[in-house]
């Protein structure tokens, strides 16, 4: 790579007579990490306690100190809530280290949650109100040189202080869905409300670093800005470096593979270095499946007479990201799809909540966990959401390596946001803060204001004109928050990510939220709203669907962990109220309970078993939802969906939620459906029934038609050719039927969806009892590129039979050691669980597969050996539903 560099001074600096070189005295950071207690403000009987780790939180250190029990178990939720309305206080003491007269003494909190005033040695230096917010105060003065220094952090009860904010603002009309209304005048995660998914658990403390610093100059922010040309052919580097104290240099060093690939020195004036960088034949960061993800580093250190004083460094990636909203060539409205460096991209994705009510406590490998199993997931976006936290670096850093696009919320959820002066302020400050801090990720190709405002909006008819174009209006109506999505935060991002697309909100577009033509939408029309059968999902389509979701029960060991005492709980039974209590969606057990018994024959004992076919149907519906929406993505001018993210990707607690993946990480078995449908090549069908009356009038003499349509995706961006074979069996006669084909040639064009075939299964008798087999083979060796297996629905209506021998060994293959299953009759829903103590160790590839006949599948597997089949427990639908 080719790189020449262009360094900018602001002005021409002041030269002056030439001084006697000082003692250099480099930036120390020292972490204020240790020696903290806490105790509940107010009273003095109570003795000091030991934080149990730290950065940390309050009910952290409660449950450390014994002094209530795990809110995550049985119902103790409830028994903490007191917690959320007292005060507590944190100190430590420390030893100022050696310490020049020329140097500041600066402590830095990187995040204190939420309403947090600070004192040293008995001086208040610091209020906050913003736990996203991080804060530096100059404590040069107040520093005690021999002595120890105490720091001392008083935390308010923010729901105190929210009731208090709503009543002196009565003005404003509060409202929300989940949560007290109060959470809307604060600025702290909005979920520790307590969500649909997740319990009430308003936490404080020092939730993020806090370090002294000692220097006569530090860098006080380092920034780039890159752009990449249409070409792809050179790419721009603009880094800034803003600088405190008295520097006279910078330089800039530019890395690749730890190699360096250019370094500039620049003179600093008025506290500013600048340099621009040019490259030819840039090694560009691509989306997993499209490339790879190279990962340059720009560093900077600041220099006085020559010697090194601070340094700083950022990773970034090079790539051009774009939102591509255009108009479809025989469709209505616009397209809504992500362009990374000129590849149209099926975002097929999840939403991303908070891993944990606690957040303190995840650990870095844990977040490199998550990220990991979306990626080996097959997908491309994770979105995040607006009511938790501007996430950790560590979760960016991992979608930076990994290759996963990052759709970004503010923090903003549910609800009517206010827009006074004092609030504004502060949510400028909190947008201003976060995107310097995240802006440099290559992953994130997208910011959005907020989650579901405007959908709000509309359901309580607050007021909105879009054709008034007057911001300070806009603070007039009942709606002020729009002041803050359509412009402070429109102002934030133009100057700040300039090249990073901003949207008002998710969902947003068109005549309103629901505009499935224009935008992005919130398809809550399965388990919400309508109710509708999610065979029908491609009836609820839009150009891009941000969320839809299924609710399903966790991995049987995650609800044995939640229960007093486990498998031997009394409590654990369906519909009894611990697991009830687990279960935090408004009306979750009904509306599961319709979606189960619409779709899926089932029992709730054994409640293993229950617990495996709420997995089954959520699997089934969300697979469904890739699978029929993918389809609208048809090829340039036809892109009429362009992705889908599934709510959601993870839970913050044990619980039935909509997750596709547990709070421990256990995989629930949607998320090996949808890793199938998210494939590069996937082989799909479709049942569509029609029904022609013999004239117009009659009623009685009605033909009915049912036919299987068969269409492929091809993600990737060549051709394939395959060899397709479609086999149809009989469930009843336990024999081959039409569709019945030898092999034959078909081509999947790069990058969209083909329709193949129309095949015709006769009348009602024969369609309820056809099965049908896909399956692309590869024409240079054999092996299978994808398959499929359809079944009549709903599948509470099959006449399933009982396989008679479902063989399955553990065999060694050249890639490793595979599980190898085998019926002689069709199979649906094969699970494989092993549940004992080194369960979490074993991976499966896939899971929840569909066997036929004739077949030998083979399951890669890590874990396992040949003989230890008998830890392995399967599961499928008839043997599930069998008393």
């Amino acid at each position: 790579m080719d790189v020449k560099g262009h360094a900018c001074a602001l002005s021409a600096a002041h030269q002056g007579a030439r001084k006697p070189k000082q003692v250099v005295l480099p930036l120390r950071a020292i972490a204020l990490h240790d020696g903290w207690q806490f105790r509940q403000l107010g009273d003095d009987k109570v003795k000091w306690m030991p934080v149990s780790q730290f950065p940390t939180n309050v009910h952290l250190d409660l449950i450390h100190n014994k002094m209530i029990p795990d809110p995550f178990t049985a119902k103790n939720e409830r028994d903490v809530q007191w917690v959320g309305e007292k005060s507590w206080v944190y100190k430590t003491a420390f030893q100022l280290p050696s310490f020049s007269s020329r140097q500041k003494a600066v402590i830095a909190f990187d995040g204190l949650d939420t309403h947090a005033t600070v004192s040293l040695n008995g001086r208040k230096i610091l209020h906050t109100e913003d736990m996203f917010i991080p804060e530096r105060v100059d404590v040069t003065r107040d520093l005690r040189i021999l002595a120890e220094n105490e720091l001392e952090i008083v935390f308010e009860s923010t729901y105190l202080i929210g009731k208090k904010l709503a009543k002196a603002h009565p003005e404003h009309k509060y409202g929300c869905w989940n949560g007290d209304p109060s959470r809307l005048t604060v600025r702290k995660a909005q979920y520790h409300y307590g969500w649909d998914w997740g319990p009430a658990l308003l936490t404080c403390g020092p939730w993020r670093a806090i370090n002294l610093e000692l220097y006569t100059s530090r860098i006080a922010d380092l920034s780039l800005q890159t752009r990449v040309d249409e070409s792809l052919e050179w790419a721009e580097i603009t880094a800034n470096c803003k600088t405190e104290g008295s520097p006279t240099e910078v330089r800039f060093d530019i890395f690749l593979k730890a190699k360096e690939v250019i370094s500039e020195t620049v003179k600093v004036v008025r506290g500013v270095a600048s340099a621009v960088f040019r490259t030819q034949k840039p090694e560009l960061w691509y989306p997993a499946r499209y490339g790879k993800q190279p990962l340059y580093h720009l560093k900077a250190t600041v220099l006085v007479q020559g010697d090194m004083l601070d340094t700083k460094s950022k990773r970034f990636g090079l790539r051009r990201a774009e939102v591509i909203q255009r108009k479809l060539n025989d469709a209505h409205g616009t397209t809504f799809f992500f362009q990374i460096n000129n590849i149209p991209i099926f975002c097929g994705g999840s939403n991303w909540i908070p891993a944990d009510s606690f957040i303190p406590r995840i650990d870095p490998s844990r977040y490199r966990d998550w990220v990991k199993l979306a990626v080996e997931g097959n997908q491309s976006m994770i979105r995040v959401w607006g009511g938790g936290i501007f996430e950790e670096q560590e979760f960016y850093d991992a979608c930076d390596e990994m290759g996963m696009c990052v759709w970004q919320d503010f923090m903003f959820a549910c609800g009517n946001y206010p827009a006074y002066e004092e609030f504004l302020d502060l949510v400028k400050r909190e947008a201003t803060a976060n995107v310097e801090r995240l802006r440099h990720h290559p992953c994130i190709v997208i910011w959005a204001g907020n989650n579901e405002d405007y959908q709000y909006q509309e359901t309580e008819g607050l007021d909105y004109d879009p054709q008034d174009p007057n911001p300070d209006n806009w603070l007039k109506t009942d709606f002020p928050a729009r002041y803050i999505y359509e412009k402070l935060l429109v102002d934030v991002t133009r100057e700040l990510v300039p090249d990073t697309y901003y949207h008002f909100g998710s969902p947003f577009g068109g005549k309103n939220t629901r505009d499935p033509t224009i935008g992005d939408i919130h398809q809550w029309n399965v388990w919400h709203g309508t109710q509708t059968k999610y065979q029908d999902w491609d009836k609820l389509s839009g150009r891009f669907v941000a969320e839809f979701g299924m609710e399903a029960f966790p991995s049987i060991q995650t609800v044995d962990s939640y229960l007093l005492k486990g498998k031997d709980d009394p409590e654990r039974y369906a519909q009894s109220t611990t697991i009830d209590f687990h279960n935090k969606a408004l009306g979750g057990e009904r509306r599961l309970a319709t979606y189960l018994v619409e779709n899926i024959p089932y029992n709730h004992s054994p409640f293993d078993d229950y617990v495996y076919c709420t997995q089954l149907m959520q699997a089934e519906c969300l697979a469904t939802a890739f699978r029929l929406w993918k389809r609208e993505w048809k090829g340039p001018g036809q892109e009429c969906c362009g992705g889908a993210l599934v709510w959601q990707l993870n839970d913050c607690w044990p619980a039935q939620s909509w997750s596709i993946i547990d709070y421990y990480l256990r995989p629930k078995l949607a998320y090996y459906t949808i890793k199938r449908e998210l494939a590069n090549i996937t082989i799909s069908m479709k049942r569509i029934v029609e029904e022609i009356p013999a004239d117009e009038y009659t009623r009685a003499y009605v033909k009915t038609i049912h036919k299987v349509q068969l269409f492929g995706t091809n993600l990737s961006l060549q051709n394939r050719e395959c060899l397709l074979h479609v086999q149809g069996w009989d469930i009843i006669a336990g024999n081959v039927t039409s569709p019945d084909t030898s092999c034959k040639s078909i081509r999947l064009l790069c990058n969209r969806s083909t329709e193949i075939a129309e095949y015709n299964l006769g009348d009602s008798k024969k369609e309820a009892r056809t099965i049908i087999a896909a399956i692309l083979f590869d024409p240079t060796d054999g092996s299978i590129v994808a398959r499929s297996v359809n079944w009549p629905e709903p599948l509470k209506y099959v006449q399933f039979p009982r396989p008679e021998s479902l063989c399955m060994t553990i065999v060694s293959t050249a890639k490793g050691n595979a599980v190898e299953l085998e019926a002689e009759v069709p199979v649906k829903g094969v699970a494989l669980e092993v549940n004992d103590d080194k369960g979490d160790s074993v991976v499966f590839e896939d899971n929840c597969i569909d066997l036929f006949p004739g077949e030998a599948l083979q399951i890669g597997v890590n874990g396992l050996e040949a003989g230890d089949e008998h830890r392995i427990t399967v599961r499928y639908l008839k043997a599930a539903i069998d008393l």
